[in-house]
C-alpha cells in the first residue's frame, strides 16, 4: 500500500470517528485533509503504477467496471480511497449514493452541475422533469470538489487529458439516497442499475430485424409503442430512434407515443435528440488526441450558451481572444471529403459553393460570421447568395457547433 494513502486514510478515519461517523460531516473532513497534503505533491504516478504492478501488499480490489481502471488505494468497512484512471472517459450526468470528495490528481476536466426541477416519478426507476445546468467550470490538477449524496449533487465530468486521474475519498454507501439516477437532458432521469430483461430481449430482437432489413420493422415498433407503458415505450424509442430516422418513420412513431401519454411525453423527443447529439460528440472524440481539440469537444457537448463557452476558452487560454482560438481549432479540424467541406460533423456539399480557390477558407469565414452574431454580411462573403449563406448556417446550426451559431 502506498504510504501517502495509508496516512490519509488513517487520518480520515480518526477525524471521522471523532465526529461520530456523521455522513453530513464526512465531505468536509475529507476535503480538509486532502487539501492540507495535496496528493499531487506526494504521489508520483509512474512509481505508484509500478509498485502496484509488482507488490502484492495492496488493499482488496473491487469488481467495479468504473474507471479505466479503478484502483483501490485504501479500504475500510465505512469508506475507501480509489484512484480512477480515464483514457477516454466521459461520465453521464449523475448523482451519487455516497458522499466524500474527488481530487484532480492528474490532467483536467470540464465539470458541470445540474438541477432536476419539476420532478415526477413515472416508476421507481424513471422520472420526468427539467434537467437544468447550474454552472460549468474547468477543473485543473489540484482541485478538490465535495460529493454530496442524493439529488443535491447532480454533475458530469468530461476528462480532457490522456490519462486523467481522479482520487476519490468516499463512503461505502449512504442509506436512503438511491437510486443513483443518471440524467438525460433536458427531461428524463433513469436508474441505470434497473434491469428489465423483457425490454432488453425485445431491443435485441429489434436489432436482428434492423440488421436483416426486415420490412415490418417500423410497423412492429409502432404497434409496440401504442401498447407499451411509458417506461418500456421510452426505452424502445431510445433504442429504435436511429433506424427509424433512416427509414423516415421517426416522426410518426414518436407521435404515437405522444398521443398515448399526453403531457407526460412532452420533451421526450428533445431528450432523445440530445442523446443522439451527445453520443455523436463522444464518437468524434475517439480519434482525437490533441488536448486542445478534446477541450473544444468537451465544451461543445456540455456548454449550453455561447457566453459560457467563450468564458471557459478565455480561462484556459487567457492570452488570446477566444473567438480567434475557436476559429483556429475549427481550421485544424476542417477538411475536404468526397461529400464536400466539413468541420467536425458540419458538412456542406461542393456543388452548392461558388467557384473559389479556397472553399475551406470560405466555409471557415462563414462560420466566423455566424459565430459573431453580426447580422450584416461582410464583404468577403458577398460571393455567396442568400440561399447559400442560409444553407451554410443551417449546416452549422444542426451540428456539434450549434451553440456558437444559434
Amino acid at each position: 500500500m502506498d504510504a501517502y494513502f495509508k496516512r490519509l486514510g488513517d487520518e480520515v478515519l480518526r477525524e471521522w470517528k471523532g465526529a461520530n461517523f456523521s455522513l453530513e460531516k464526512f465531505p468536509a473532513i475529507a476535503q480538509a485533509l486532502v487539501d492540507a497534503r495535496p496528493p499531487q505533491k506526494h504521489v508520483k504516478l509512474p512509481r505508484l503504477m509500478r509498485e502496484f504492478l509488482t507488490n502484492d501488499d495492496q488493499p482488496l480490489q473491487s469488481q467495479s467496471g468504473f474507471g479505466q481502471p479503478e484502483i483501490i488505494a485504501y479500504d475500510h468497512p465505512r469508506f475507501y480511497i480509489q484512484l480512477l484512471f480515464w483514457m477516454e472517459g466521459t461520465t453521464d450526468i449523475h448523482q451519487h449514493e455516497f458522499s466524500g470528495v474527488f481530487h484532480v490528481l492528474h490532467g483536467s476536466s470540464i465539470h458541470a452541475h445540474y438541477d432536476f426541477e419539476n420532478s415526477r416519478s413515472i416508476t421507481p426507476h424513471l422520472r420526468v422533469g427539467d434537467v437544468r445546468m447550474k454552472n460549468i467550470e474547468l477543473l485543473e490538477t489540484g482541485r478538490t470538489v465535495p460529493i454530496i449524496s442524493g439529488k443535491s449533487c447532480i454533475h458530469s465530468l468530461f476528462h480532457l487529458d490522456t490519462p486523467s486521474v481522479t482520487m476519490v475519498v468516499r463512503t461505502q454507501h449512504d442509506p436512503g439516497t438511491g437510486p443513483q439516477f443518471n440524467y438525460l437532458p433536458p427531461h428524463v432521469a433513469m436508474d441505470p442499475m434497473h434491469s428489465d430483461t423483457l425490454t432488453m430481449r425485445r431491443k435485441q430482437l429489434l436489432d436482428v430485424m434492423e440488421q436483416t432489413g426486415d420490412p415490418d420493422y417500423a410497423t412492429i415498433v409502432s404497434k409496440m409503442i401504442a401498447d407499451l407503458d411509458f417506461e418500456r415505450g421510452f426505452f424502445i424509442l431510445q433504442s429504435a430512434m436511429a433506424h427509424l430516422r433512416d427509414l423516415d418513420e421517426w416522426s410518426s412513431v414518436l407521435k404515437i407515443f405522444e398521443q398515448k401519454h399526453g403531457k407526460l411525453a412532452t420533451g421526450i423527443g428533445a431528450t432523445l435528440d440530445e442523446g443522439i447529439r451527445r453520443d455523436l460528440i463522444k464518437e468524434l472524440r475517439g480519434p482525437i488526441n490533441d488536448p486542445e481539440h478534446r477541450f473544444f469537444l468537451a465544451l461543445l457537448m456540455n456548454v449550453t450558451t455561447r457566453k459560457d463557452l467563450l468564458r471557459l476558452v478565455k480561462q484556459r487560454f487567457p492570452d488570446d481572444p477566444p473567438t480567434d482560438v475557436i476559429l483556429r481549432w475549427c481550421e485544424e479540424l476542417s477538411g475536404e471529403s468526397d461529400f464536400g467541406i466539413e468541420i467536425l460533423d458540419a458538412q456542406f456539399p461542393h456543388e452548392i459553393l461558388p467557384e473559389t480557390d479556397d472553399p475551406v477558407d470560405l466555409f471557415l469565414q462563414a462560420f466566423r460570421h455566424f459565430a459573431s452574431g453580426n447580422k450584416k454580411v461582410p464583404s468577403f462573403l458577398r460571393p455567396l447568395t442568400i440561399r447559400q449563406l442560409e444553407a451554410i448556417r443551417h449546416a452549422f446550426a444542426n451540428s456539434a457547433l450549434r451553440v456558437l451559431v444559434n
